[in-house]
Order: structure tokens, then sequence, then C-alpha cells
């Protein structure tokens, strides 16, 4: 058995190349071998989003505050809010962020594959976020 103590793993800004506007990543779990789970609650400021990117086996968010957007390639910008489920399957190019008067946060669930959870790339637009 192991616990993680509330507070214990330290808060990190979202990495500039990765993320538009101030989010804030805080580190809840990562597996131990065999797992591969890794989960961290993000908080985005109003506007704020990450850049494109896909999960080897997925991803998914669980919104515990506020007011934010997904968006898939090709498909439309969503609305979510707190209590809302999001599931992006293994591969699936998308995005997501605060909306741009609300702040949003979200618990972030993936699994690893060869060591890695997640593969970036271009920043979102602000013509994509407005949709």
């Amino acid at each position: 058995m192991k616990i993680v103590r509330s507070g214990s793993n330290p808060s990190n800004p979202g990495p500039d190349d990765y993320f538009s506007g101030t989010a804030r990543i805080d580190p809840l779990f990562a597996a131990e071998e065999p797992g591969r789970t890794s989960c961290a609650l993000v908080t985005f400021e109003p506007g704020a989003r990450t850049a494109w990117h896909t999960h080897p086996a997925g991803q998914t968010l669980i919104v515990t505050f506020g007011r934010g957007r997904v968006q898939r390639l090709g498909g439309p910008v969503e609305e979510i809010r707190q209590g809302d489920v999001v599931w992006f399957p293994a591969g699936e190019k998308h995005w997501h962020g605060a909306a741009p008067e609300t702040a949003m946060s979200h618990i972030a669930i993936q699994e690893s594959i060869d060591g890695s959870p997640v593969t970036w790339m271009e920043k979102v637009s602000d013509e994509d976020y407005n949709g």
C-alpha cells in the first residue's frame, strides 16, 4: 500500500510549449511498474488550453470545477462543465481547456505506452478555440 498525501507533490506551470494561457498541473499519482496509469489535476485560467495532442492508450477527463471546452480533430468545439466525464480514444487528436471567461479544472487520467503518455503537437489557434 502507498498513501500519497495531499499537497506532497509540487504544482507545476503548464509548459509554454504545450499550453496557451495560464495552466497549473498538480500531479496526483503515477503508478509503479507494472502499472501504466498516471493522473493529474489540471487547472486552466479563462481562455487557457492545451496544444493539440494524442494519447497512445486514450485519456479520461473528469471536470471538477468551472466550464471548459474540448474538441477532437474534425469535430465541433464542445462545452464541458463540472461533473462531465470526457473520453478520448487512443490516438484521437484533441485539445481541452477553459471557457473564455471561466476557469476550469479537471482530473486527467492516461496510461503510458513505451514510457510515454502523450504526443504533443501544434498549438490550438484562436480560430479553432473559438469554433
